[in-house]
Parts: C-alpha cells; sequence; structure tokens
C-alpha cells in the first residue's frame, strides 16, 4: 500500500487544486477503512494498512493546517487540529483492542471532512 505522503504527492499532480486533493485522500482512507470493516473475517490483516494510511493523511493534514501561513482562519485551524488529535487517537484506541464497529468513527470523520471540502456538508 501506497504511503499517505506518496498518494498525496501522486493525485497532487492530477488534481486541479489543494481542496480536490485533500478530498480525494480523504475518501481513498475511508474507503480502505471501510473496506476491513465491512469484510472484517477476510480483510482483517488489512487493518494496520488501512490505519497507518489514514494515521499519515492526518499527519499531512495536521502539518499543512498548523502551519503559520496556513489561509484558513485560526478557529477553524484550531478546530481542524483537535479533530485530528482525536483521529490519531482513536487510531491507536483501534489499534490496540480492534473491533470493527470502532472504524466506522474514522470513516464518518474521513467523509465529513470530504463532504465539507467540497460543499454539501
Amino acid at each position: 500500500m501506497q504511503s499517505a505522503a506518496q498518494a498525496y504527492g501522486a493525485v497532487a499532480r492530477q488534481a486541479a487544486n489543494p481542496r480536490e486533493l485533500e478530498v480525494s485522500l480523504l475518501l481513498k482512507a475511508a474507503s480502505q477503512l471501510q473496506s476491513v470493516c465491512d469484510d472484517w473475517d477476510r480483510k482483517h490483516a488489512d487493518l494496520e494498512l488501512a490505519l497507518r494510511y489514514n494515521r499519515k493523511l492526518w499527519s499531512v493534514l495536521l502539518a499543512s493546517v498548523t502551519g503559520p501561513d496556513h489561509p484558513l482562519p485560526v478557529a477553524i485551524r484550531q478546530n481542524v487540529a483537535n479533530l485530528g488529535m482525536f483521529v490519531m487517537s482513536h487510531t491507536m484506541a483501534v489499534m490496540n483492542n480492534p473491533r470493527p464497529e470502532q472504524l466506522n468513527t474514522l470513516v464518518n470523520i474521513n467523509r465529513m471532512i470530504a463532504a465539507g471540502l467540497v460543499g454539501r456538508a
């Protein structure tokens, strides 16, 4: 599985703008997590890879949103950073005690942020 940073770079060359790139990567991470959740017995072995991809993606998003030159207002940047920290914490909880229903939280967060980025939220 590609690392999130590599995927980010590959899609960046194809995407028209950074927002479309973020949407694409969030949906890809959500899809990987959903796939594991939907077929837990057969795809449980893919859990670590899906969680790692999502964690790396959120690491990139966190680094970006907390940068001093990010164009979002400070309050929104702080909210995204807080959400990112929750994602990291929840990921560790899933890794320590994996259950398929725990993935729904991560899937929903990724999908809701992606929807908000395209103005559907």
